[in-house]
């Protein structure tokens, strides 16, 4: 993105904070074992400010009546980089970026006393880190230590997150260009999942797939540790294991996206190993296709938050009771929750730098309505463990169903729309030597 869109939403923040200070980290690296790192991923609140990837790296933004972003950032160090790759160093990074000012990261705690005193508050990122909350209190204390001399210390501490969450829930263009592409890259890996999907192969080759056609289109990783559930195992809500093996007359449920420039993709689809739904499969799948359906329709301008869920809820209810899954009436499924035995989580979050994005769901106590430039997930599922009460034909059948939906003025823009999920449309991709 250009660095322009990073400045006016440091602007967006001043205009927010109207007075004090904002200090927003990026994230540490990681430690996998030893010396060796995880792979590298930035704060997404700082990387929503400012553009920059590198470690080691905090935003400091002054509001009131002359605002300035400062970055403080690593020193350019050409040993280093022999062993680590480019740095920026503060110089770059300050005209690349577009910043009024930049330090080297180590005179931090030597400059944020000054930067503090005589402020009306301080807004950073409380409660993520326990080091962090302890430094940012050191710089308090050191500013209170000077009060002989008539300076004072921001009175007030305040979570910065609060202001940042209502900008980052609504996407400008820039970043909705960003996840309709990784829409697309995710929407061609279960494509390709789906061609590569037979009896006999691993639930980890088919994981392989998906890797391959994220990094292949220029993603950067996945969003999330991919799902890859066969037969039972997509029952299990959040499994991973992805150890087991594609059966004949099993369902196969990926829920996978990529990460492309931080934003995320999620989709999920369950199609036949075999390429064909039995009867008891396509029932199942009908209703949860339908839920969904129902649910998508409730994805428009106006709507609380939970329309979504309850639509989809309602025909699953009657779905159950149609498949013989619950006993009594819709009313009395949906008054006693009965149907939480099948359908147990809610039928979508907000999507973009997370996948499990920011934002309030309830503004003063009630659902927040949907608004132009909001990312969700639409996601009904059905689970059907085995158990006695459970009609044979059923047991071990887990579907869901997820696609990204981008509220629109009218209603909405399905970000995932590639990814086949009617079955005529499955069964004919599945079919051999069709491309």
């Amino acid at each position: 993105m250009d660095a322009s869109i990073y400045v006016a939403r440091r602007a967006r923040l001043v205009a927010r904070m109207k007075s004090g200070v904002a200090v927003i980290p990026t994230a540490p690296e990681r430690t996998r074992n030893r010396d060796a790192h995880y792979p590298y991923r930035y704060d997404s609140y700082f990387y929503y400010l400012t553009g920059f990837t590198e470690p080691g790296a905090v935003l400091v933004v002054v509001a009131g009546e002359a605002p300035r972003s400062v970055l403080f950032c690593r020193q350019k160090d050409e040993e280093r980089e022999i062993w680590d790759g480019f740095r920026y160093g503060p110089d770059a990074a300050r005209d690349i970026f577009s910043f009024d000012e930049a330090h080297p990261i180590d005179r931090l705690d030597a400059l944020m006393p000054d930067v503090l005193s005589d402020e009306a508050a301080v807004h950073c990122h409380l409660g993520v880190d326990t080091e962090w909350d302890a430094r940012v209190v050191r710089w308090l204390n050191e500013v209170r230590a000077r009060a002989r001399s008539g300076v004072v210390a921001p009175p007030t501490i305040s979570d910065v997150h609060v202001l940042l969450d209502e900008m980052r829930l609504f996407k400008d263009a820039a970043e909705i260009a960003v996840m309709r592409r990784a829409g697309e890259i995710s929407c061609a890996a279960h494509r390709r999942a789906m061609h590569a999907a037979r009896p006999g192969v691993g639930e980890y080759a088919i994981e392989a797939e998906l890797l391959h056609e994220f990094r292949r289109n220029g993603a950067q990783a996945p969003a999330y540790t991919s799902i890859v559930a066969a037969g039972v195992h997509a029952c299990v809500l959040h499994y991973v294991e992805n150890n087991g093996v594609l059966r004949d007359g099993d369902l196969l449920l990926i829920d996978a996206g990529c990460e492309l420039d931080g934003y995320a993709a999620d989709i999920t689809r369950t199609f036949p190993v075999n390429g064909q739904f039995s009867g008891p499969q396509r029932e199942v799948y009908e209703l949860v296709l339908a839920a969904q359906s129902a649910a998508i329709e409730e994805v428009k301008p106006g709507s609380p938050w939970i329309a979504p869920h309850d639509a989809a809820v309602k025909v699953l209810a009657q779905g159950f009771i149609d498949l013989k899954l619950l006993p009594g009436s819709v009313d009395e499924v949906l008054e006693t929750e009965s149907y939480r035995k099948f359908y147990m989580h809610r039928t979508g979050h907000w999507l973009g730098l997370d996948v499990h994005d920011a934002g309030d769901y309830k503004v003063d106590g009630k659902w927040r309505e949907l608004a132009p430039g909001m990312v969700l997930t639409v996601e009904p599922g059905c689970y059907i463990r085995p158990a006695p009460d459970v009609p044979p034909q059923f047991a071990g059948i887990g579907i869901r169903i997820e696609d990204d939906a981008l509220v629109t003025d009218r209603g909405c823009d399905i970000l995932t729309a590639a990814a086949p999920k009617r079955i005529a449309d499955i069964e004919a991709l599945m079919r051999p030597g069709n491309d």
